[in-house]
């Protein structure tokens, strides 16, 4: 790389990576009675990096990857901006900063590939606390690049129903055994996107990370259960590729998927140890059709929003208060200012959860 593309990249990082920290913003705060205000706090952070975009063109076939990722993580990110600023407009404007919004792993899947060997970009990925670790940093940047480490497409098909996606730490090492975390995305979501809500914390706490599709159009919540199977599988195919902490095998997810973390972790043969629903509905035969065997000391932590618009805080209420006396562990976080959003602060503490 020399002087003109370092300068370039040296333009685009900062605007790019601002712009993608404050679409998260908009995804964490995002409440209907306040879409406007959210969009507004937000400002206008896509104008300076529209301002270097064109500072991405004419790069030399050399440095075509570094390029690509950079333009396609722009690109992204300016049409989530550009789909954001016309939500108000649309009908159901609610929705449509929900599509907006998938522009942002999308910007986070281009970018990726950079965080190697481009240290701003590598610390995006972590976690605050884990930016400050200059041990964990360089174990993450000196790792050898392996088949079996980094973002992987365990299907081949992106987007494809039933398709899985994966993080394993590029520095795991197979004689450790590394806790398991399977993240459940929520209703018409997909693996693919839904791993990124995940990705910062298994990179910078040393986890391996699984995001599955649906089977169906959602989770299987009525009718013939054919994802609990799924799950199944894919669990036992994790244990034979990887070193996994069998005491530590975490089902999570948001909405339809913190429904279905209940619906299948209850199970009696399932093979997760902890279960952490996230802004899931919950009905008490839940609790009541559960074996006693596998809900008496099962750790189950609860996460739900006091503004939750879609799973009253009531639901969440009745989950911990149902499930305590049917003699689960439970850990029960009700989160002030959230609601049915991802809140990707709580990962950590699922994670420090899940270890102890």
């Amino acid at each position: 790389m020399d002087d003109a593309e370092l300068s370039d990249l040296v333009a685009v990082l900062p605007p790019l990576l601002q712009a993608m920290e404050r679409l998260e913003f908009v995804a964490r705060y995002l409440h209907p009675p306040n879409l406007e205000a959210v969009l507004a706090a937000v400002g206008e952070p896509d104008a300076a990096l529209r301002q270097v975009r064109p500072r991405l063109d004419g790069w030399p076939p050399g440095l075509a990857e570094v390029q690509q990722s950079l333009a396609a993580a722009t690109d992204a990110a300016l049409a989530a901006y550009d789909a954001l600023r016309a939500a108000p407009g649309d009908p159901d404007g609610l929705m449509a900063v929900f599509r907006a919004l998938r522009h942002l792993p999308r910007a986070q899947a281009a970018l990726y590939p950079l965080a190697r060997d481009l240290p701003p970009v590598g610390r995006y990925f972590l976690t605050p606390a884990a930016r400050q670790d200059a041990d964990r940093l360089q174990r993450l940047s000196q790792a050898a690049p392996h088949p079996d480490t980094g973002v992987l497409d365990l299907t081949g098909v992106a987007d494809l129903q039933g398709d899985v996606w994966a993080y394993v730490p590029e520095d795991y090492d197979p004689a450790r055994a590394w806790p398991l975390v399977v993240a459940l995305h929520g209703g018409s979501g997909a693996g693919r996107a839904f791993l990124w809500s995940w990705l910062r914390d298994a990179r910078s706490s040393g986890a391996i990370l699984l995001a599955p599709t649906a089977l169906g159009s959602t989770w299987a919540l009525a009718g013939e259960d054919i994802d609990t199977p799924n799950l199944d599988r894919l669990v036992a195919y994790a244990r034979q590729r990887w070193t996994l902490d069998t005491g530590r095998i975490l089902l999570t997810g948001l909405s339809d998927g913190g429904t279905f973390t209940y619906v299948s972790g209850l199970e009696a043969a399932s093979p997760f140890t902890h279960l952490a629903p996230i802004a899931a509905a919950f009905h008490p035969m839940l609790a009541t059709f559960a074996p006693p065997e596998r809900l008496t000391g099962l750790p189950i932590r609860i996460v739900h929003g006091a503004l939750d618009w879609m799973f009253p805080i009531d639901m969440a209420r009745t989950a911990a208060r149902d499930l305590t006396t049917a003699g689960a562990q439970v850990s029960y976080v009700e989160i002030d200012d959230l609601s049915h959003a991802y809140p990707r602060e709580a990962n950590a503490e699922i994670l420090d959860w899940l270890m102890r």
